[in-house]
């Protein structure tokens, strides 16, 4: 994974099982760029969508998603991730009606040549020599591409509750986190707190489980991190407890989203 540069993180997602996962949270835009196999996506909008090779997916910040991921036989299913910061939709999107309805995820098809707006942030995130006040402005002609040829990318406003207790979250998945503190984080008492959550249908405890698995998971895709330490780190005692629990939320056990089980 490179880190954010200018308000672009970019990375490359390798997975060798086929593996549906739902219920995904994408805090922030999300572009995905295909380079080997298929993914196919619920789009709560759209309705199901199928990315093939070449072709772009745009998620909206704040969508949550079903998808699969499809290796192609004998190789793994291959992409590369893109997220741009809130500043950076803002600035090409900020006009857009409609900000607090979700466009649905879109999709660009590899006719229109996605890849040559990969290459661009590719380039402008590895040059050195770049003032990051230009490096900036060179990173916002991908979204003004995008925008061109009809992407709707609004902002998300930042009010969900589960959003901001995942965002907190975010900031040490390793943390024993406790309701009481996340609650007076927020200024709230916990009976207060609980009842935030609540008209969301939704409960501390599943929202901090979850945010730690999706964590996983985007670890075991872009990094060669240890299974053992991805554990400890998004805040599991146990490996084998990370395991048990990504079985069961994904349905299938962690290690095959490396490797193939023979």
């Amino acid at each position: 994974m490179v880190a954010p540069v200018s308000g672009v993180s970019i990375f490359t997602i390798t997975q060798a099982t086929t593996a549906t996962f739902t219920d995904l949270f994408i805090d922030l835009a999300f572009l995905c760029f295909i380079r080997s196999g298929t993914k196919k996506v619920v789009c709560p909008v759209h309705g199901e969508m199928i990315g093939e090779e070449g072709d772009l997916l745009i998620f909206p910040p704040g969508s949550i998603v079903t998808l699969e991921n499809r290796p192609v036989p004998n190789a793994s299913y291959q992409a590369d991730g893109l997220y741009f910061a809130r500043d950076l939709v803002d600035a090409v999107f900020s006009d857009h009606p409609s900000r607090n309805v979700s466009p649905g995820i879109q999709i660009v098809r590899a006719s229109h040549r996605p890849s040559e707006i990969l290459d661009l942030i590719k380039e402008t995130l590895e040059r050195d020599d770049l003032p990051p006040a230009l490096k900036k402005h060179r990173l916002l002609e991908p979204l003004i591409w995008l925008r061109h040829n009809g992407v709707q990318l609004p902002a998300r406003d930042d009010d969900q509750p589960w959003g901001k207790v995942r965002r907190l979250i975010e900031t040490d998945f390793a943390k024993p986190w406790r309701i009481a503190d996340v609650a007076g984080h927020f200024a709230m008492s916990e009976a207060t707190f609980r009842r935030w959550l609540a008209k969301y249908g939704l409960g501390f405890a599943k929202i901090l489980l979850n945010t730690r698995l999706e964590r996983g998971l985007t670890l075991l895709q872009t990094t060669g991190v240890p299974i053992s330490r991805i554990a400890l780190e998004c805040g599991f005692q146990t490996p084998s407890h990370f395991s048990d629990s990504f079985r069961k939320r994904f349905g299938i056990k962690p290690k095959l989203i490396r490797s193939r089980e023979e």
